[in-house]
């Protein structure tokens, strides 16, 4: 593992004494203002992050771990959060949670500070799009992180990426889909240029490429809004459609109600199937076939892993992948 840059480093690296470098992290006046610029040219080339009350934050030996979500309103990355920071917790380790919002700012911004204030490793689930600096910073401190479920940075050799096999579950949906004796099969949600997407579509691309069945694609927003909008417009636009993959639960709950509002019955009229499980999936009428992804038991594996690396030194090497299954219910 790569050792954190030093407030030594910096005094090393600008010439001036560790005490100097302190008065200006601290901004004191009583620096010239050559010599503050000399310790912030410093700071960048080193790479050195303020450690800002870690002290005051740990309230004794326990280390502090980062987790970054990029949505916490989706129950799916809810029970991640959950799961990890149990698993942490019964370690003996502190949690810092924090909700990117979908926002690469606002991603980069709290990453930031929980490096200043001292985290001894980090588990993110990433939000898209960005300069990739938050990254950079990350790579730069040499803490153990971890990116889960989409890959917001490519150096999964510095940043190791774990996930479920998305792939093998689109897959099993729409064979599932086919069983049932669906002919034109559409595949609702997810925007179109990010990773996970491309992931969660790939296996109904290829069955649809096995069965010379045209792929029917509705790019879109991850919510239960879109997934209403598009049961609507697919009822009165596209007819043709006899079954649906989702991209994820929650458009397929909005489908679930735009659907019963069309007058479409699902299991007869139209196939549907979800993606994630959550609880809602079987509690929802009719129940709602989904491709299982067992998110809880993924989180405690990966705070696991991401434990084992800080305590360790045991990186977790190459991209890894849970297995998922299909759950079929009412709707299929």
């Amino acid at each position: 593992m790569v050792r954190r840059p030093t407030i030594i480093d910096v005094a090393n690296k600008a010439g001036v004494s560790k005490s100097t470098v302190s008065l200006v992290l601290q901004n004191s006046p009583s620096v010239k203002l050559e010599t503050r610029e000399k310790v912030q040219e410093a700071i960048r080339e080193t790479g050195y992050v303020y450690n800002r009350g870690a002290a005051n934050l740990r309230g004794g030996p326990a280390g502090l771990i980062g987790l970054v979500i990029n949505d916490l309103r989706n129950p799916y990355y809810t029970e991640l959060a959950v799961s990890t920071q149990m698993t942490f917790s019964t370690r003996g380790y502190t949690t810092v949670v924090a909700n990117s919002n979908e926002d690469p700012k606002i991603q980069e911004e709290v990453i930031s500070s929980m490096l200043e204030h001292g985290i001894d490793a980090l588990l993110i689930a990433p939000c898209y799009g960005g300069t990739g600096g938050d990254f950079d910073q990350i790579i730069r401190t040499g803490i153990p992180a971890i990116q889960v479920l989409r890959r917001g940075d490519k150096r999964t050799e510095q940043l190791p990426f774990c996930s479920m096999d998305y792939e093998r579950g689109s897959y099993l949906a729409a064979e599932h889909l086919v069983g049932q004796g669906a002919k034109k099969i559409a595949f609702v949600g997810g925007i179109e240029s990010f990773d996970i997407t491309s992931e969660r579509k790939s296996g109904y691309l290829e069955k649809m490429s096995e069965t010379k069945n045209k792929p029917r694609l509705f790019h879109g927003a991850s919510s239960r809004a879109f997934g209403y909008e598009m049961a609507l417009e697919i009822t009165s636009k596209h007819p043709e459609i006899d079954a649906v993959m989702a991209f994820n639960d929650l458009v397929a709950l909005g489908m679930v109600a735009g659907f019963a509002e069309a007058g479409v019955k699902l299991g007869q009229d139209m196939r549907l199937v979800g993606f994630d499980d959550i609880e809602e999936a079987a509690q929802s009428y009719p129940g709602l076939s989904t491709v299982h992804c067992d998110v809880n038991s993924f989180g405690c594996w990966t705070a696991g892993l991401l434990l084992n690396w800080l305590e360790n030194g045991v990186h977790p090497g190459v991209p890894k992948h849970m297995p998922v299954e299909l759950v079929v219910r009412a709707t299929s």
